[in-house]
């Protein structure tokens, strides 16, 4: 009985900790998406992201590309804007293998882009 107590209450923290993590990812996504119909899709239509010639070839060139751009622009974005933008834009065109969450990469996401 005591071990059914535990295991109820550890599903109840595990479970209370899960939700400000997915409420989190929800909210990130849709800041990229609302950064970059705000200051993006002006200069921006979706040939962009399916030409032949794309500049973002994984994770942390898109993540650059997307750095660089809003350098260009004036846009004064912190790290966490960039990334959202950078989440949306991968989860709508790309699908690269993201960084783990700790800061550890894939070995793709790592990897240098290629010369333009």
């Amino acid at each position: 009985m005591m071990i059914e107590k535990c295991l109820v209450a550890l599903v109840m923290v595990l479970w209370g900790l899960a939700g400000p993590v997915l409420a989190r990812t929800r909210t990130d996504a849709l800041r990229g998406e609302l950064l970059y119909s705000t200051h993006c899709i002006a200069c921006h239509s979706t040939q962009l992201h399916w030409r032949d010639r794309k500049a973002a070839r994984n994770w942390a060139s898109l993540k650059a590309e997307v750095e660089r751009w809003q350098k260009t622009s004036g846009l004064g974005w912190r790290e966490e804007d960039v990334s959202d933008v950078a989440r949306y834009l991968n989860a709508l065109y790309y699908r690269f293998p993201e960084p783990e969450p700790d800061g550890a990469s894939t070995a793709e996401a790592a990897a240098p882009a290629l010369p333009r």
